[in-house]
């Protein structure tokens, strides 16, 4: 074999995942990364701070976490297109095993790929999760067998530049998201189609039926193209989530919260279909799974005020689909870092469900009130600066029987390392109040 001078651009859970796998070969491996701090393995050359991506052309192979914009590396790099690749992508190229599912969409993923994971599993399937979620996938890749099973949660971030595709390639609802990484929505659509774009004839492609552009990317593929949401695949109907006429189990027997879910588990139920044909199984999971971390989680109920978690969702729309997912009057916590998405229709939904109240934090917290102020909601409170003292506020404004929402339409970068920080924190004030 060949040895490759090989830089890791991006030293994070995928790089020392990628680290691992690459140097079992042999090969010659150079670290970059963009924090000066970065702690690198003992004898290891790194080139680290600001300067991080000079000088790439002189290397085999750039492998690049998923965060970095390829853009970035070819604004320094001209020449280096041919050389870039993911973990993810290497991943794809070298399983031992076809029978590999990628879910992608702007929310639902994790969710989404979790219910496949559990359906299979209870289906008697051995099953690996990872990308977004669960573990680098290059870390597991030597426990694969032919007959393995791997659902790869897939972000657009890590799809901008990939050459290979999974055996079944799920995309949920998309709208504008990430902004703020893609150069505009085309761009970002652009990354999610070449997940389908990359499969052969032989492979299947499953897209939410109520959503255009979800049809559009999943039509890029040359395989088979089938809906979920709409016949052939998993439908609400009749109050009962059912596929080839067979009733999986009731909506009111699912513990997921909010309608959006059921989207969800029709999506999870037509890629698990196409393999396991056990209503036993698939109900089994439905009626037990309540949810991952920080998507609407039920934190706890005070005083007849039931508190949730939905810090996960960092754009308008999934505020929208939280807000939607109760009945209860809301108290909302909207704010945060913005993405570039415009708050207008957010705005609508809250002035047209008439929603309690709404505090507004960090740095969009100014922006978000104007959306609302335009379309004449005026019941805005100014939140603190600390989330302590933000869950007092909400405290004091919610009655009896309302609900308190911390979904903030928001990343969290301006006030709180990542989302997950922001909704420990939150649960923290939320279980720290007398």
């Amino acid at each position: 074999m060949e040895v490759m001078k090989i830089a890791l651009l991006g030293y994070d859970v995928e790089g020392r995942a990628s680290y691992d796998y690459f140097a079992a070969q042999g090969h010659e491996l150079v670290i970059h990364d963009q924090n000066p701090a970065t702690a690198v393995p003992e004898g290891i050359t790194a080139v680290l701070g600001e300067n991080y991506l000079d000088g790439l052309d002189r290397y085999d192979l750039l492998v690049r976490t998923a965060g970095l914009p390829p853009k970035k590396i070819l604004d320094k790099n001209p020449s280096v297109a041919d050389k870039i690749t993911t973990h993810l992508d290497e991943f794809l190229k070298v399983s031992p095993t076809r029978n590999i599912i990628g879910v992608t969409g702007t929310k639902g993923k994790g969710t989404t790929s979790t219910l496949i994971t559990k359906m299979l599993e209870a289906g008697g399937k051995t099953v690996w999760l990872g990308g977004n979620i669960g573990l680098a996938p290059l870390g597991f890749l030597n426990e694969l067998s032919p007959d393995s099973w791997v659902v790869l949660e897939m972000s657009s971030f890590q799809l901008s530049d990939i050459k290979h595709a999974p055996h079944i390639a799920v995309c949920l609802m998309v709208v504008p998201e990430h902004l703020d990484w893609h150069a505009n929505v085309e761009d970002y659509v652009a990354a999610k189609t070449r997940l389908f774009a990359n499969q052969s004839a032989d492979d299947v492609a499953i897209y939410f039926a109520e959503n255009e552009l979800s049809k559009q990317i999943a039509s890029a593929s040359k395989g088979r193209i089938l809906a979920y949401y709409a016949p052939p695949g998993a439908v609400v109907e009749d109050g009962a989530i059912k596929i080839d006429g067979q009733v999986i189990c009731r909506t009111d027997e699912l513990k997921l919260l909010g309608r959006h879910n059921w989207q969800n588990v029709c999506a999870a139920v037509t890629a698990v279909w196409q393999e396991v044909h056990s209503v036993d199984a698939l109900r089994e999971v439905l009626t037990t799974f309540t949810g991952l971390e920080h998507r609407l989680e039920f934190v706890r109920e005070l005083d007849g005020v039931s508190y949730y978690d939905d810090s996960y969702g960092t754009a308008p729309e999934t505020a929208v689909v939280a807000m939607q997912a109760f009945n209860q009057p809301e108290i909302l916590i909207l704010g945060g870092h913005g993405k570039g998405i415009p708050f207008d229709n957010l705005a609508i939904v809250v002035a047209e469900k008439q929603i309690k109240g709404v505090i507004t934090i960090g740095e969009t917290g100014a922006e978000i009130a104007s959306a609302l102020r335009s379309q004449g909601y005026e019941t805005i409170t100014a939140g603190a600066d600390n989330i302590d003292e933000i869950v007092r506020q909400a405290r004091e404004l919610a009655q009896p029987g309302d609900v308190v929402l911390l979904s903030t339409a928001c990343t969290s970068f301006d006030m709180f390392k990542n989302y997950k920080e922001r909704g420990e924190e939150f649960k923290r004030a939320v279980q720290a109040l007398a």
